[in-house]
């Protein structure tokens, strides 16, 4: 159970793109206080919680009212985690209208935080997990992984200060490399279920 929460966490938390949101969120409020900054990074997260905790459990009826396979949708999954990757490694993510009076859900909770990929992988993992134990560790993963996205942007004065806006592309490329691995190991794993290997 340990073991699946940690894997699950650590895949959840990059999946999630921690630091292209961070990024886009510094970005989006450079004119706001820090208090509203704060404010937002709660609502923020809030709505991200709400959404990758629907999506985990609905997973299973989603496949089968569309008649689909866990493995082909690990292989689509991962082809979309995967442009996701090479959007954060050539620094060209969109990052949608920044609205102040709505970027709490859209665009920062979807589709910065919970796009396609992110969406994808989680029904996928909800799909896995399907005991009762597991999907205990796979739930504190998500609600850990969430807080974790909700501390970096609740801090986001204090760590641009640090790493500058130089340092937060580097650390989204980093991410992006880190995805590009996760879907390829999505991939794979879809196919070779598929032959049955």
């Amino acid at each position: 159970m340990i073991e699946i929460f940690i894997v699950s966490y650590l895949k959840i938390f990059f999946i999630l793109t921690p630091f292209f949101i961070l990024s886009s969120f510094l970005s989006m409020t450079a004119a706001w206080s820090v208090s509203e900054r704060r404010k937002l990074a709660l609502k923020v997260s809030f709505a991200v919680l709400v959404i990758v905790i629907i999506l985990f459990f609905v997973g299973q009826q989603i496949f089968s009212l569309f008649g689909i396979t866990i493995n082909s949708f690990k292989a689509g999954t991962g082809a979309l985690l995967f442009l996701s990757a090479v959007s954060l490694i050539r620094g060209d993510a969109e990052t949608g209208p920044s609205d102040e009076n709505d970027i709490s859900v859209v665009p920062l909770a979807i589709p910065i935080a919970v796009g396609p990929a992110t969406t994808g992988a989680i029904l996928v993992m909800g799909v896995e997990l399907s005991d009762v134990q597991s999907r205990v560790a796979g739930v504190c993963a998500l609600v850990s992984a969430v807080f974790s996205i909700c501390i970096l942007l609740y801090s986001s004065v204090i760590i641009e200060k640090f790493v500058k806006k130089r340092g937060l592309n580097i650390l989204s490329k980093i991410t992006g490399l880190i995805l590009a691995a996760i879907s390829a190991q999505m991939i794979m794993s879809g196919i070779k279920g598929f032959f049955g290997l």
